[in-house]
């Protein structure tokens, strides 16, 4: 192995690479697709590897002692930004900072953080957004973790919380933020499409509703884009302020590694890095390597899954068994019109993640979901298998039965996750299962 020049150490040093980013090509500006080939990455510090190799290293060497003091000003926040070269696993790390580059090109962010996992990134976030007294303002249904980290667990340190459902109008969303508002409201938290009914929230109106109210001293906007992003939802075009990733799912795509990203402006960037910097919250090299992978087939992978949810939810909408199915694609007119107009002006696609509303109740799914021999029998989603859960009896089992029944979270909703099979081989697996019904 030839040793580095000093030119080269410095390039190593860097966040990005010493190379010119080729972004475009003859003015024409490329695709995210096309950037996860090779975005923030340069060959020539890694003896020429195509692809970036795994930095298995707890720390990592200074080329003079001056480097290492600039570089703890910023991991201190002595100084915004972070550090400027590498410092310690713990703070940042050459897969984990090629993998932020790329996360932040989907949804054309200012900076990104990865994370151990989704709940991880949520929690550091909360953790360096509201204090002791705030409030946090929320979409309802949330992930029951999330649920759980507020409710609970912030609720200990005086944390308080006001809620609106996810598909509240205008109208609705401004009567919360008024009687918000009458105390510190430090975050407003949403999740869209809500797990696990499929329910989007307008973040337009939202945020139209929080610059009426907060005027200057508004509180920014988080919103968990698991579920659509960034393919089919990328809420920082429509008002959001920060997008909070379980990178598990479809970035991951493949239940075969657990990690979170948190995505926004460099200043609120800034903020959740310093508390990641202090609990260690960071995701590890390898998991950072293998999402690298995975990018690079995100799109491929996104759109076949979501070709495939057309069809099968084509079939299951007309299944006699069958009360209703939660599909984005299906949004339209009477009582589904506010979320048709939702969906028209932020989303591109209908996903591969809904809700099957079966006739009956907790007999009835469970006999649908034993009786599946494609589609596994797990929580998640995103994956390129097919995935079938039963949320009030695992996701969101802590959730109190009078606020499941108040979310929609019924005993015969089965939430389904498409992969990447042939699409009817799986509607075969779902009528077999809907028989044994």
């Amino acid at each position: 192995m030839t040793r580095p020049t000093e030119a080269e150490l410095t390039g190593i040093e860097a966040r990005h690479s010493p190379k010119p980013e080729v972004d475009a090509i003859g003015g024409r500006k490329l695709k995210p697709s096309t950037l996860m080939m090779g975005h923030g990455f340069d060959p020539a510090l890694s003896e020429g590897s195509l692809k970036p190799p795994i930095f298995l290293t707890s720390t990592f060497v200074f080329p003079n002692a001056a480097a290492g003091k600039r570089h703890f000003e910023g991991v201190t926040g002595k100084r915004p930004g972070g550090a400027e070269g590498l410092v310690y696993s713990r703070f940042n790390g050459p897969n984990q900072e090629i993998l932020e580059d790329r996360l932040g090109v989907w949804e054309d962010a200012e900076d990104a953080l990865t994370f151990s996992s989704g709940m991880s990134a949520i929690a550091t976030l909360f953790l360096a957004m509201v204090k002791p007294g705030d409030t946090i303002v929320h979409s309802g249904p949330l992930y029951a973790a999330t649920e759980t980290l507020i409710a609970r667990i912030l609720g200990k340190f005086g944390v308080n919380y006001i809620d609106f459902p996810a598909g509240a109008t205008r109208e609705e969303i401004d009567a919360v933020m008024t009687k918000a508002a009458t105390g510190n409201v430090a975050l407003i938290y949403l999740e869209s499409p809500a797990n696990p009914t499929n329910a989007l929230v307008d973040v337009q109106a939202v945020a139209a509703s929080r610059d009426a109210i907060f005027g200057e001293n508004k509180p920014p906007i988080a919103i968990d884009n698991t579920f659509l992003g960034p393919v089919w939802l990328q809420p920082l075009k429509h008002g959001a302020d920060i997008v909070v990733y379980s990178l598990t799912k479809y970035a991951g795509g493949h239940s075969d590694l657990v990690a979170g990203g948190v995505l926004g402006s460099k200043e609120h960037i800034n903020t959740i890095r310093l508390m990641r910097n202090t609990i260690g919250t960071i995701c590890d090299p390898n998991t950072a390597w293998m999402l690298l992978r995975s990018l690079e087939t995100l799109e491929l992978r996104m759109s076949r899954a979501g070709e495939n949810a057309a069809k099968v939810c084509g079939y299951l909408r007309t299944h006699p068994k069958v009360e209703r199915v939660g599909y984005l694609g299906f949004l339209e007119g009477g009582d589904d019109e506010r979320q048709a107009d939702i969906y028209r002006r932020h989303c591109t696609g209908a996903g591969s993640t809904f809700s099957l509303y079966l006739k009956g109740g907790e007999a009835e799914a469970f006999r649908f979901l034993d009786a599946l021999k494609i589609a596994k029998l797990a929580v998640s989603l995103g994956g390129t298998e097919t995935l079938a859960s039963h949320p009030a009896a695992m996701t969101h089992l802590s959730v109190a039965d009078a606020r499941k029944q108040a979310l929609g979270i019924t005993d015969n909703l089965v939430r389904i996750s498409i992969g990447v099979e042939d699409p009817d081989d799986l509607i075969a697996d779902m009528e077999n299962a809907l028989a044994a019904i």
